[in-house]
């Protein structure tokens, strides 16, 4: 926990380092809940195929999925969402003027009772 998942329109791609965005998700994520940096997961997913709006080509979109253990108050959940969405703002500086770009963020819950896992650390 968490589980992130941050998927991009393929037009992105270069415009912007995702390993870098997902470091400094995980950075806010320890400072705004208290989450350990070392339990923090990402999935990066450049998406081929979507369409915003008319699907013009200059259209671009980043939607991170930010899931958390249940527990943490709205205003805690509001302020982590608003640090995320702000760094990935950022992160897209470069971007800005060559796409017509949407940045969006959701934090959901996992519940606590259902999920499940086991750190295996290598030999050696």
């Amino acid at each position: 926990m968490p589980q992130i998942a941050i998927e991009y329109s393929a037009n992105l791609e270069g415009a912007f380092d995702p390993a870098a965005l997902a470091s400094a998700l995980h950075a806010t994520a320890a400072e705004a809940i208290g989450v350990e940096l070392e339990s923090c997961k990402t999935r990066l997913v450049p998406v081929e195929r979507w369409v915003i709006g008319d699907g013009g080509p200059r259209h671009a979109m980043l939607h991170v999925d930010f899931r958390i253990l249940s527990g943490r108050d709205q205003a805690a959940k509001t302020r982590l969402g608003e640090g995320l969405l702000a760094r990935a703002a950022e992160a897209l500086k470069g971007a800005e003027g060559r796409f017509d770009l949407q940045v969006t963020v959701e934090v959901h819950d996992l519940d606590r009772a259902n999920y499940h896992k086991i750190s295996l650390a290598r030999a050696g």
